[in-house]
């Protein structure tokens, strides 16, 4: 059986492409047990609309929705893009823009699912199979110049639904040491999307690479909330969050409410951004764009800065991206002294999916008043943060004026414009590294390298006059003669002089 296909429409998402319905008998008839399977085959042309969906006319008395797909792979010459089909599937309140019909998402990385009461596929939300038009997504990421075939199998299995089963969320606080500085990793994923590991899994690693909090970060799905609260504990806060992931970069929503779902399916063009954006601060999350000049498809980031609370300039192991990711948000800090506007906080984060990913390569420090998701998110979102390669990291930054005056990472030490500055950088566990002082005319003094002990201190004079921040950047040996070598670590500025 093949749908009809049909003239691309709008369905409050970007253009969208719905084909014939696909339907199913009766249920009323159907014995405890009974299952009823339609196959359906098509192909997607290059230039296909993000979104393809093939409406189900789900009958009533259905236990479980399984859907198994298959598409081609043909070659393609070098330099072109083959054929790569995500999935996922809305339910009978429909596939408007905003998700109240999202019941789930595998991306590329399943070939199949299934939903039922109690239970559904990493990825998806369990919940009753409801008689009415379900819709399977399709998203085609990349299309070969042949073409895309696909083929869906969808299996139906009448009988009595199970039981819903409450979720259970991790509380939004550990133990915690009062006001001090928590290592986390905001940028994580599971099998409950293309990550290879379990959340207790994740935990563990957290644990052993010295985190005090990690952030759920699954693509395009909240599915994995109700599956942390085993693996938090009182040395662990486990915010949860979601990585939208937008045709047009992608974005780490950070803490936000358990159970929240923030759509996906739009492109700066349609300009829709901002009302997401607004949607994860209500849901009490932080808006922090991944990976901005990162080199796969549709992760660049182009829609901009201006909703961010903070920016995630360095993502997993140090690359070239990164290094531009840095030089780009410098550029922000120096634009935001030159008109006196808000200025976007840095952060770092593993992105770490399977083996030989790294949990907390690297980490964010951050100072905050104690091990809660409110404190954590207020640390990050004021800046008062640096980000480290590992636990070994330590560093203390601070700026101090003649009659005492003292600001620590993200603050403004307000001072007279020529005013003698002490700024001071105290390191450990960074063997051989070279510090770095930036500031808004570029890097403006650079040490000796550190010795083998990886301890030190650092310090340079300057004024508000001459530097409107100063930031530390700690390097390693570079292997490329006169080139920066890879970054073990950053800190977020301190502001100089008044506002």
């Amino acid at each position: 059986m093949q749908p009809a296909r049909a003239a691309p429409v709008v369905t409050g998402a970007a253009a969208a492409l719905t084909l014939g319905g696909v339907t199913f008998a009766s249920g009323a008839e159907a014995a405890d047990g009974d299952q009823e399977t339609r196959t359906v085959r098509g192909t997607l042309p290059t230039g296909s609309p993000d979104f393809v969906y093939v409406p189900l006319d789900i009958p009533s008395g259905v236990r479980e929705l399984k859907v198994a797909y298959t598409y081609d792979r043909p070659s393609v010459p070098a330099g072109t893009v083959g054929n790569a089909l995500d999935i996922g599937i809305f339910d009978e309140r429909g596939t408007e823009l905003g998700g109240r019909g999202f019941r789930g998402w595998s991306g590329g990385a399943r070939t199949e699912f299934f939903i039922r009461a109690d239970e559904a596929t990493p990825g998806c939300i369990p919940g009753p199979v409801r008689p009415g038009t379900w819709h399977i997504a399709l998203g085609p990421y990349t299309v070969a110049p042949q073409g895309l075939t696909y083929e869906i199998t969808i299996t139906l299995t009448y009988g009595e639904q199970g039981t819903v089963v409450d979720p259970v969320y991790p509380p939004e606080r550990a133990k915690g040491r009062g006001r001090d500085w928590y290592r986390g990793d905001c940028h994580l994923h599971s099998w409950y999307s293309d990550g290879r590991r379990t959340p207790a899994e994740i935990g563990a690693l957290a644990r052993a690479a010295g985190l005090d909090f990690i952030n759920t970060s699954e693509h395009n799905t909240h599915a994995s909330h109700a599956h942390w609260a085993d693996v938090a504990g009182d040395d662990l806060l486990i915010l949860l969050g979601e990585e939208v992931t937008t045709r047009n970069g992608h974005v780490v929503a950070l803490g936000t409410e358990p159970g929240t779902f923030i759509d996906w399916r739009y492109r700066a063009r349609d300009n829709r951004y901002g009302r997401f954006a607004r949607q994860i601060r209500r849901a009490g999350g932080l808006v922090v764009p991944a990976h901005p000049h990162a080199t796969c498809i549709g992760c660049n980031w182009k829609f901009g800065f201006g909703e961010a609370d903070a920016v995630e300039v360095w993502n997993g192991p140090w690359t070239p991206d990164d290094e531009m990711s840095l030089a780009d948000w410098d550029s922000m800090l120096v634009s935001s002294v030159r008109n006196g506007r808000d200025w976007v906080p840095a952060m770092g984060n593993s992105d770490a999916h399977r083996d030989p990913d790294v949990v907390g390569r690297p980490q964010t420090v951050v100072l905050a008043d104690d091990l809660t998701r409110e404190a954590i998110q207020d640390g990050i979102r004021a800046g008062r943060s640096y980000v480290a390669e590992s636990r070994n990291v330590v560093l203390s930054f601070t700026a101090s004026g003649g009659r005492g005056e003292h600001a620590g990472i993200g603050e403004r030490l307000d001072v007279d414009h020529e005013t003698p500055v002490t700024i001071r950088l105290e390191v450990s566990g960074a063997p051989r590294c070279t510090v770095r002082f930036v500031t808004d005319q570029g890097v403006l003094h650079t040490s000796a390298p550190l010795p083998v002990a990886g301890s030190g201190v650092v310090e340079w004079r300057t004024t508000p006059s001459y530097a409107a921040y100063v930031r530390a950047e700690l390097r390693h040996e570079s292997a490329l003669g006169p080139l920066p070598g890879a970054l073990a670590a950053f800190t977020n500025p301190i502001f100089l002089g008044s506002a």
